[in-house]
């Protein structure tokens, strides 16, 4: 008799499941949705704060670090709603030490954090798969939408911009296809144009332009310069996010597996009236 109490005090005796399931669907429901109505709200917010006037709204760096924290705070709403939802639904637990009880109640947590994350991702794709790419597929991805949408042209726009004796020689549409994929090249090789190809393209800007030699390959200088920093402010941007992300994932799978705690306890009556981890005491 008191070995199968001792055992009744260390374990589930009905052989049933630890995991309620339907309380974990349910509050990783909830998460996801809460999710895109903060990211919605997210959106109208940032309309609102940014504008096409320099002299208005607010600055890139403060918008960046805005939408950072604004992640940070979407993760520990969502996340902490899911989780003590999960734990206010679990079925009761007969039989079970408070310590187990504990740990079944975080792991509820852990798992609606898990699984909002996972169908948010399956919903998101692309921009995760883009996101995760590595700095190397990503300088491609950008290199192959200039190509695509044709952003590359304002960068040939700067380097046939005419100059004080302009001469027309060639087909111009022809020089800007060329010149098009000669800066696409260099952006997805990584090293920029190569001796070659900058005497070249210096040498058809002066024919297009009337420039001097060395104010075209000035000219180019300055153009591949300008797409380089570019791509870097892209870069960068990317790696920030990534970090926010991260670090807003981290904070949500915490918010779930203690808001989890606070809704086991709180269906139990057991919030707040005993420790949280306690060791068990042995008669002697």
């Amino acid at each position: 008799m008191e070995q199968t109490l001792a055992t009744g005090a260390r374990g589930d005796l009905s052989g049933k499941s630890g995991v309620s399931w339907a309380a974990v669907v349910a509050g990783a429901v909830v998460s996801c949705a809460l999710t895109l109505v903060l990211l919605a709200f997210g959106a109208g917010v940032g309309f609102s704060v940014v504008s096409p006037w320099g002299s208005e709204g607010v600055s890139a760096t403060t918008f960046k670090i805005g939408t950072g924290l604004y992640f940070i705070v979407i993760a520990m709403i969502s996340s902490a709603v899911g989780g003590y939802l999960a734990g206010r639904l679990r079925a009761k637990w007969v039989g079970i030490d408070s310590n187990e009880i504990t740990f079944r109640d975080t792991a509820h947590g852990l798992l609606v954090w898990a699984l909002a994350t996972v169908v948010g991702a399956a919903l998101l794709a692309a921009p995760a798969s883009a996101l995760i790419g590595g700095v190397g597929a990503a300088t491609s991805t950008v290199a192959s939408a200039a190509r695509s949408s044709g952003a590359m042209d304002g960068y040939v726009d700067q380097l046939l911009r005419a100059g004080p004796a302009p001469q027309a020689q060639g087909n111009p549409s022809e020089s800007r296809g060329e010149l098009t994929r000669l800066l696409t090249s260099s952006v997805e090789n990584g090293d920029g144009l190569s001796a070659g190809d900058r005497s070249y393209v210096a040498n058809l800007v002066a024919a297009r332009t009337g420039l001097s030699q060395a104010d075209a390959e000035q000219r180019v200088d300055q153009v591949v310069t300008g797409l380089k920093s570019s791509l870097e402010d892209a870069r960068q941007a990317g790696q920030q996010l990534s970090i926010w992300l991260t670090l807003s994932l981290f904070i949500g799978a915490l918010s779930a597996c203690l808001a989890a705690m606070e809704g086991g306890g709180l269906r139990d009556g057991t919030w707040g009236k005993q420790p949280v981890f306690r060791r068990n005491s042995t008669a002697t």
